[in-house]
């Protein structure tokens, strides 16, 4: 897997030195805060000419800055679970398969910490190229497991003493009006058709964004940086 750009570059750097494999950059490019956190980590780097890091990049424009790292390390789902006081709050991702979308949400995660995802093996994107370049270096703070069965992992949820809480269109309680217990583990479904059947019997809750302008629907995303902000400020709180 390839990084591009300064700030996702730089992040691998500071969280996991060790999973660079190579980095690149440019002669011309101003990367001294690369170099230096290069240094720092004992990472050896080349630099190159402009034509040959376009070259590696392709038709990204990787800013100068390039890095081969290992394939994402995904947090197994029963260490995720028995992580210690506080526990993260969980995003369970229903069909989310746009990559630009899940890069967005694990850079939300990452910017107010405290959250953890679960993703399925099918029906949804997993942490590719594209999506660590949208993250911008969130996915070395935001543990990720990957599962077979989402509802299965919605089970093992509740057992280990999660509460399941479902992001739904309208009829939840209002996000803001709601009591929410802890720990919690909010489940995320795809425009359009949302949760799925199989997953909605887990629920225990269903929370709502209110919208009071134009009848519409809240991009996945942007729903996920919505009920993560106001998990945080909850949290924070004690509310």
């Amino acid at each position: 897997m390839r990084l591009y750009g300064k700030r996702p570059v730089l992040e691998r750097l500071r969280a996991a030195p060790e999973s660079i494999r190579a980095l690149y950059l440019d002669k011309e490019t101003d990367a001294a805060e690369i170099v230096r956190a290069a240094k720092g980590a004992s990472c050896r780097f080349l630099s190159v000419s402009k034509s040959d890091l376009a070259r590696r990049a392709g038709q990204v424009h990787a800013q100068g800055v390039l890095a081969e790292v290992e394939e994402f390390r995904y947090t197994p789902l029963e260490d995720l679970l028995r992580k210690p006081e506080p526990r993260p709050s969980l995003f369970l991702l229903d069909r989310v398969t746009d990559p630009q979308n899940l890069g967005a949400i694990l850079r939300t995660a990452a910017c107010l910490g405290g959250i953890g995802l679960i993703l399925p093996r099918h029906d949804s994107a997993e942490v590719n190229e594209t999506v660590l370049r949208v993250a911008c270096g969130g996915e070395n703070y935001v543990p990720t497991a990957l599962v077979t069965n989402l509802a299965a992992a919605a089970q093992a949820a509740k057992e280990a003493g999660y509460w399941i809480a479902g992001a739904v269109s309208d009829g939840g309680e209002p996000i803001d009006q709601a009591r929410w217990p802890w720990p919690l583990a909010v489940v995320l479904g795809c425009e359009g058709t949302g949760i799925r059947p199989g997953l909605k019997k887990h629920l225990e809750l269903t929370l709502t964004l209110p919208m009071p302008g134009a009848a519409l629907s809240f991009n996945v995303a942007t729903a996920a940086a919505l009920i993560a902000y106001e998990i945080t400020r909850r949290r924070r709180g004690n509310l």
